[in-house]
């Protein structure tokens, strides 16, 4: 069974947002994508927010999100609780965002990276286990509840 993936952007983040749906989709994964539909100028809360909430209810399992920064998408995204967002603008930050952070979402800060290299770090992140242990314990003393 595959992976069901929440994908949004702001305009910023559009392009490598086609791009990033397509490859998830020729790689395999169930896709959603909370849009935008085009690149016109939008508001990043409006589409971080429902991916957000589609990862921490578990209606899919994890979430990209790209905007120029990606600051944007992971301030909102982390709002939520059930959230652990991460920035990556290298291939080994996914890595580590996944194996010692357990994050749930992957933020792309589309403005200072390549298509090529977006796509390495969605494909990590996809496919890198949290390693649990020492970090798990660390994870577990994030919520604020």
């Amino acid at each position: 069974m595959s992976k069901k993936i929440a994908v949004g952007s702001d305009h910023a983040g559009f392009e490598y947002k086609s791009v990033i749906v397509d490859f998830l989709k020729s790689e395999g994964y169930e896709v959603e994508d909370f849009g935008p539909e085009t690149a016109d100028s939008v508001d990043y809360p409006d589409f971080a927010h429902p991916v957000a909430s589609s990862v921490e209810s578990k209606k899919n399992e994890l979430g990209i999100l790209i905007c120029g920064s990606a600051n944007g998408v992971a301030i909102t995204a982390n709002k939520h609780q059930g959230i652990r967002a991460a920035i990556a603008w290298q291939n080994e930050i996914a890595a580590l965002a996944r194996q010692h952070n357990d994050a749930n979402v992957i933020c792309i800060p589309a403005r200072f990276i390549d298509i090529d290299l977006a796509k390495k770090i969605v494909s990590t992140f996809l496919t890198t286990d949290f390693e649990g242990g020492r970090h798990a314990n660390r994870v577990n003393k994030i919520a604020c509840n």
